[in-house]
């Protein structure tokens, strides 16, 4: 795969923290040895994880693995941005203690993707002019503090959030300084909104700093909108998969992070109900999938 390029797995296929029921019986030690087993060697950080730096440092060193990230919800459109500042802080101090670079933030005020009856596209939350402005200011005052510790706050466009679509990734990426607020790109959740990811990539690959692979189930996407189903309910049934299970040819994006030299983490993700579709099964393949693509040259 090359040195620019590091593979990290997450564990909300094993344990679903929006959904706790989903894996309830999977262990975190049971998650990362079969994440190591799989050939990743990277992981974010899941709710059955340590948070203590050393114990947890303890468990993923002796099976090869780093903390690539975890993902920490802002709520710099409902709360005063004093109390998001010391919430993020503390994740901050957790997450440079681990060795991670990049902070995964999504903002999570007016959020619809944690309820449950809530129909994911007809009620997807809008931004006003002011709650723009308290989030792009909130935002930049994260990245200054991430920068303390010379690290990068990456932000998470997500399906059910104030940023989804192409237009708020842009309004997103003009409104803010390049230097204080970075970009995840996530495949899935692009491609589940309707969204062209491709189109993203190359247009913000240079600030994009942290890469997650997520596949999609396109009959199942697709009646999740014709039913009015919520974020939730389409996890349950199944929207989400890992890459080289669904509709997403990844042939071409990992083409086009290789030749522009991406250098950072690669994290696949899916969120599913492990008691259908298991974890590390599922693993296996997206590694294998991910493989066989490098492999066959498609890659140069």
């Amino acid at each position: 795969m090359g040195n620019q390029i590091k593979l990290g797995c997450a564990p909300i296929a094993w344990t679903n923290d929006d959904m706790p029921e989903l894996g309830r019986n999977n262990s975190f030690e049971q998650c990362i040895s079969e994440m190591a087993l799989a050939g990743y060697t990277g992981t974010e950080i899941g709710n059955k994880y340590p948070r203590d730096p050393e114990v947890l440092k303890h468990y993923l060193d002796i099976r090869g693995l780093e903390v690539a990230s975890a993902w920490f919800s802002s709520f710099l459109t409902t709360q005063p941005l004093e109390e998001v500042k010391a919430a993020f802080i503390e994740h901050r101090d957790f997450l440079y203690a681990m060795g991670a670079e990049v902070i995964v933030v999504s903002e999570q005020g007016s959020s619809i993707q944690g309820q449950v009856d809530t129909p994911l596209f007809a009620e997807k939350p809008v931004f006003n002019e002011k709650e723009w402005k308290r989030f792009t200011d909130g935002l930049e005052a994260l990245g200054e503090l991430a920068a303390e510790k010379g690290m990068s706050i990456v932000y998470h466009h997500h399906m059910g959030t104030g940023v989804q679509t192409t237009e708020e990734i842009d309004q997103l990426m003009s409104s803010t300084d390049p230097d204080k607020v970075s970009l995840l790109f996530d495949t899935g959740h692009l491609v589940f909104s309707g969204e062209d990811p491709l189109e993203i990539l190359e247009k913000y690959f240079d600030r994009i700093k942290h890469v997650h692979f997520k596949d999609i189930r396109r009959n199942i996407a697709a009646a999740v909108r014709r039913e009015q189903d919520s974020f939730l309910t389409g996890v349950k049934k199944g929207a989400f998969t890992v890459p080289g299970d669904g509709m997403i040819d990844f042939a071409p994006i990992m083409n086009y992070l290789t030749r522009h030299h991406y250098s950072g983490w690669i994290v696949v993700e899916a969120e599913q109900d492990p008691d259908v579709c298991n974890a590390f099964e599922y693993a296996l393949k997206a590694k294998r999938y991910i493989d066989e693509i490098l492999q066959k040259g498609k890659v140069r």
